[in-house]
């Protein structure tokens, strides 16, 4: 090798010295508030508040879209008279126990599918069945077989969430490494242990994937199951406020039932399911 191809040391002196100027530039305050995830999204739902305000003002019709402000005052005020804690309850309530009941049910259902291939067949046959079938329209069929409480809806609950959630899972576990299945084979686990210590940490994000799609259709349907079924055993949630609020053309009312709902989704997603990411598939390298 002749000594012009090699690098002369004050060229290499230089380059280094140059690539750590710009790795050690110091980020403007713009660029700083930009990285900032927390902050882009409140800007976001500042941006969309403002157009809210704006439309419904320019439109000036409160019975067919209220303004913010007045949907606020509706809010602050179910507070305070507790109503819509008291429905806001009593839907979440529902919500655990159709969630817990699916979740566990999936979790027997993938058990069984990642033990066996019988398993396996029966988990994706039921999949391909009952998957595409609405869960609102279970709700006629769940009223005759249940009757009038709170376990017809909680039955619908439990099909919301079943199948998203063991359908993702699943995938997760076939989409694994064969050379982690491999390695934890080689350990000699119990099939009990596999799944626990190999398959669950290494499909987590197609579990967490899982979690959410069953979550927000069961949110959904429990708010639409609410709006058709109406009052469950002497009460109602915040499907049935909003619905008794229509009725008498309480149209802020309804607006802020509705903001609830939405307020409730942003906080689960946002903080319940980003800080479960945070403290798994992120801090273990599985996203960025």
């Amino acid at each position: 090798m002749s000594d012009a191809s090699i690098p002369r040391p004050e060229i290499m002196n230089a380059i280094e010295a140059r690539d750590y100027a710009v790795a050690a530039e110091p980020q403007s305050a713009w660029q700083r508030l930009y990285a900032n995830s927390a902050l882009r999204k409140a800007l976001l739902l500042v941006v969309l508040a403002l157009a809210w305000e704006i439309y419904a003002r320019v439109l000036a019709n409160p019975l067919l879209f209220p303004t913010l402000t007045a949907t606020v005052t509706a809010l602050v005020a179910a507070l305070v008279s507790g109503e819509l804690p008291r429905a806001a309850g009593y839907t979440l309530t529902l919500l655990f126990k159709g969630y817990v009941a699916g979740l566990a049910i999936a979790a027997l259902l993938t058990a069984f599918a990642s033990m066996s291939r019988l398993g396996a067949d029966l988990l994706e046959t039921l999949t391909a069945m009952f998957n595409p079938l609405p869960s609102i329209a279970l709700l006629p069929l769940a009223l005759i077989w249940f009757g009038l409480g709170d376990a017809s809806v909680i039955f619908v609950l439990v099909h919301a969430v079943l199948w998203a959630v063991a359908l993702n899972t699943y995938s997760g576990f076939r989409s694994l490494s064969p050379t982690l299945k491999m390695v934890g084979r080689n350990y000699g686990l119990s099939s009990a242990g596999f799944i626990a210590r190999i398959l669950i940490p290494g499909a987590f994000p197609s579990i967490l994937t899982g979690l959410k799609v069953g979550w927000a259709f069961a949110w959904r349907t429990l708010i639409a199951a609410e709006l058709v079924f109406g009052v469950s055993s002497g009460e109602g949630g915040l499907g049935w406020y909003i619905f008794e609020n229509k009725n008498q053309l309480l149209i802020p009312e309804v607006f802020a039932g509705l903001l609830t709902v939405i307020l409730f989704g942003l906080f689960v997603e946002n903080f319940v399911f980003k800080i479960i990411e945070d403290r798994t598939v992120r801090r273990w390298g599985m996203a960025t």
